[in-house]
């Protein structure tokens, strides 16, 4: 049985350890990135100035979202309570693409909506 050398393969973790140190040296030479603002002032600037309360939102209200109409309405206050904005992509109500499209213009302030009106039925 042949043995098998280990040079070429030192060889190239040397080569590899040698390239990431210069990575880590232009790293540290290059500027950091401007600092994004908070969460919470990106969501104060939207389009209408006015955030939606995604628990306590009427149909109509919430259709004033992009890209929201009568069947993404009627879902997303079938599911309620919502704990968190994401809430809504968790539990499936909206796709991702269509959340991002408005996850600036809502919000969940309340986390549990008043009670639900008893039918006299």
């Amino acid at each position: 049985m042949r043995r098998r050398s280990l040079r070429p393969l030192t060889l190239c973790a040397g080569l590899a350890l040698a390239a990431g140190a210069q990575a880590l040296a232009y790293d540290k030479a290059a500027p950091s990135p401007p600092a994004k603002p908070s969460s919470a002032a990106a969501a104060t600037v939207t389009p209408t100035g006015k955030l939606v309360d995604i628990n306590l939102a009427s149909a109509s209200e919430l259709k004033t979202l992009p890209g929201v109409g009568d069947t993404e309405a009627s879902r997303i206050i079938a599911n309620r309570p919502y704990m968190t904005k994401t809430g809504l992509v968790e539990k499936k109500v909206l796709e991702l693409a269509a959340y991002d499209a408005l996850k600036q213009r809502i919000v969940v302030v309340h986390k549990t909506p008043p009670p639900k009106p008893k039918s006299n039925s």
